[in-house]
């Protein structure tokens, strides 16, 4: 059984390509670990993970990316471990409430990690978005109504299918920016992607 690392892009993982001498690819076999670029977003995802997850073959998923951050008194470049993940935008308005697919009776929109692996990181709450948040009136929202640490496009639906799948799963991102109307002045895109580099090598390296 082998772990499958799970990120949306390239650049996410551009040195852990690097130390293990990865080849280029969207999917690349190793010896003791699995590497799959889904895509940006929840449907390149789901569609990604649908071709390649399989019960038989990992008993781990680890899904890695940088993420925007609500809270500020965290700092960025500091690496969190998602424990919660939410579909945010996955239901119906109804006036000037919100009604998740829950609500609905359609399904589901809040997931769990699963693992036992302690990973001696923050633990976070976040949420999976198709649109990231960039005015004060629906960032404003979101924390009333849902109050997270952390968005991304994708965290949600790799908890989604490795629940289906039966597999555990770990989410680690990396804070590149503020959930704030967008400025990218003040991204630290290289620090986040440097932090979450280090710590996926260190963590799949410990693992062979």
């Amino acid at each position: 059984m082998k772990t499958l690392v799970v990120a949306a892009t390239k650049a996410e993982l551009a040195f852990f390509y690097q130390h293990f001498n990865l080849p280029e690819g969207d999917f690349i076999e190793a010896k003791n670990f699995d590497l799959l670029i889904t895509g940006v977003g929840m449907v390149a995802t789901a569609f990604s993970l649908g071709k390649h997850l399989d019960a038989s073959r990992y008993n781990l998923v680890l899904n890695v990316g940088i993420a925007g951050c609500f809270d500020r008194k965290i700092e960025l470049g500091s690496l969190v471990n998602i424990t919660e993940d939410i579909f945010a935008e996955l239901g119906a308005e109804n006036g000037d409430d919100f009604l998740t697919i829950t609500d609905l009776g359609f399904g589901e929109n809040h997931f769990y990690s699963k693992s036992n692996i302690n990973v001696g990181l923050p633990i976070a709450k976040s949420i999976t978005v198709n649109c990231v948040s960039g005015n004060e009136k629906g960032i404003n929202g979101l924390i009333k109504r849902l109050n997270p640490t952390t968005e991304s496009m994708e965290g949600a639906a790799v908890f989604y299918a490795c629940k289906q799948e039966h597999i555990d799963c770990l989410q680690i991102r990396s804070i590149s920016n503020y959930v704030e109307p967008r400025n990218k002045d003040k991204w630290k895109i290289g620090l986040a992607i440097k932090n979450l580099n280090d710590w996926a090598i260190a963590f799949v390296g410990d693992m062979n």
